[in-house]
């Protein structure tokens, strides 16, 4: 295909795309797809040092619709600038810039607000150590069989790319794996996992008085009780039944791309003063609806009670969580206002992941201090009314009767499971019966469910971590052999 046919078949789908959505909408689309492509490669560039060629590759594949305009897309990695542009043939352009100790930050061409990034504090850890610094291999052959399956990829598409494994049990890490040029200190983008760190922040201030689950949410976009927003409380934002107009979240592919909520994300510097600005699509409490601009919402409100800076609110984090779980290759990136983009721009290694999910297996406790509320883990993982998936406060779960926790339940997943997971192939799941946490990364389409192979994953591991159950003292006292059978007899 010539590069004139190309430019009309792009033209083409954006013109169709316009008259079937809007055209203002369908302008926003070359944007909103560098700006996500930008921001991906600039974080996992020079936060996780993993190769951008491939990177860029892996990452598309996993996006259903991308075809259509990657092969449109020129990117520039500038290793000595460390910044990342984008273009898509002169109709979009998005630039991302690298700042040591605060990751990539889009920069839509007015700057970015100067952000100290807080010194690297010794605060002791309380979580006891999971692991030595060596990759731990598998510590059964059931386990080692499992890990094996999550790395071998499908003969057709979709691929599973799976980029790190870590199971812990009981506390300690008894198994991971990792791709090449990945390994247990390498921090990985957890996007929407991201949310469930939000949530853990927001019980963090909850414990400490400053932020109430009930009532109207301190923001002071809509601090007069006549806006009908004013309603809108703290626990509305984490289950996203708040009602703002935003669109949805829950899919990553090109048609995501019209959804305002990507607008917010890929082209607005200060990106909760555009989710709190946007009127109500639905009265608060009355629908559930994913989307980012929620989670932006609350991480403005952490700045807020971190004394209104970037800086405070960093350090609130790390004080408040990171150190205390021991997790010390953590990023927060951050918006071009200095507010934390907490929808989906953390980066931790999977072993900081698995820390993470060892506080909620904890109950919230860690080294016999509470960092989380008395219940707060209960209240996270108790399902959202009409969240068709099946999701709680800031945690996907398996409680409740939604289509996609029975789905999960006949797949092999424990009814008590809940987990943060992030598109495209993220998880971070607790099993509290089982005293497991299993962390996956990698770059797997959403759909279909099977794509990623975690379904797989989970019945390995939980069927090669349960004890094997010892004959009866009957069986045992009738002297059959090894390898003898009743029917033997």
């Amino acid at each position: 295909m010539t590069r004139r046919r190309k430019i009309v078949l792009l033209a083409t789908t954006i013109a169709a795309a316009g008259i079937a959505l809007g055209a203002a909408r369908a302008r926003d689309v070359p944007k909103v797809a560098t700006g996500f492509v930008a921001d991906i490669l600039c974080a996992e560039t020079f936060v996780s040092g993993l190769d951008p060629e491939r990177n860029f590759a892996e990452t598309n594949d996993a996006m259903p619709g991308t075809g259509l305009i990657t092969w449109a897309m020129d990117y520039r990695v500038d290793r000595v600038r460390r910044d990342v542009t984008v273009t898509l043939f002169g109709i979009g352009r998005s630039h991302a810039v690298y700042r040591e100790g605060l990751g990539c930050t889009l920069d839509h061409g007015a700057g970015i607000a100067p952000v100290e990034p807080p010194a690297t504090d010794r605060q002791p850890a309380l979580l006891p150590e999971i692991a030595g610094p060596a990759i731990v291999p598998p510590q059964s052959p059931l386990l080692a069989a499992a890990l094996d399956r999550a790395f071998t990829e499908p003969v057709q598409p979709p691929y599973r790319r799976t980029r790190a494994l870590v199971v812990m049990k009981s506390g300690r890490v008894i198994a991971e794996r990792y791709a090449d040029g990945i390994g247990p200190e390498t921090p990985l983008l957890g996007f929407s996992m991201t949310k469930s760190v939000i949530s853990a922040l927001i019980g963090v201030l909850v414990r400490q008085g400053k932020l109430k689950l009930d009532g109207p949410a301190p923001v002071a976009a809509w601090k007069d009780a006549d806006d009908p927003r004013h309603a809108i409380s703290v626990d509305q934002l984490l289950r996203h039944t708040a009602g703002l107009a935003l669109g949805s979240s829950l899919q990553a592919s090109l048609g995501s791309a019209f959804e305002p909520v990507n607008r917010m994300k890929f082209m607005e510097s200060d990106m909760a003063a555009y989710a709190e600005s946007i009127p109500l699509a639905t009265a608060p409490g009355t629908a559930w609806n994913y989307h980012d601009g929620n989670l932006l919402i609350l991480s403005h409100l952490i700045r807020d009670a971190a004394g209104g800076t970037a800086e405070g609110a960093l350090r609130f984090a790390r004080r408040e969580l990171f150190a205390p779980l021991g997790m010390r290759q953590v990023t927060l990136q951050l918006d071009g206002s200095g507010t934390i983009e907490g929808s989906s721009e953390m980066l931790a290694s999977a072993r900081d992941w698995a820390r993470f999910g060892q506080l909620y297996l904890n109950d919230g406790v860690a080294g016999g201090k509470r960092i989380l509320p008395e219940g707060w883990v209960n209240y996270s993982a108790t399902a959202t009314p009409n969240a068709w998936v099946g999701i709680g406060a800031g945690f996907w779960t398996n409680q409740g009767d939604s289509l996609g926790a029975n789905f999960r339940v006949t797949h092999g997943w424990p009814r008590d499971a809940f987990f943060a997971k992030g598109t495209i192939g993220q998880y971070t799941i607790v099993i509290p019966s089982e005293q497991l946490v299993i962390v996956r990364m990698g770059r797997s389409p959403n759909g279909p469910p099977e794509a990623d192979g975690v379904f797989d994953l989970v019945r390995d591991v939980v069927a090669a971590t349960r004890p094997v159950p010892s004959p009866s003292p009957r069986l045992r006292g009738e002297g059959w052999g090894e390898g003898e059978s009743p029917q033997g007899r």
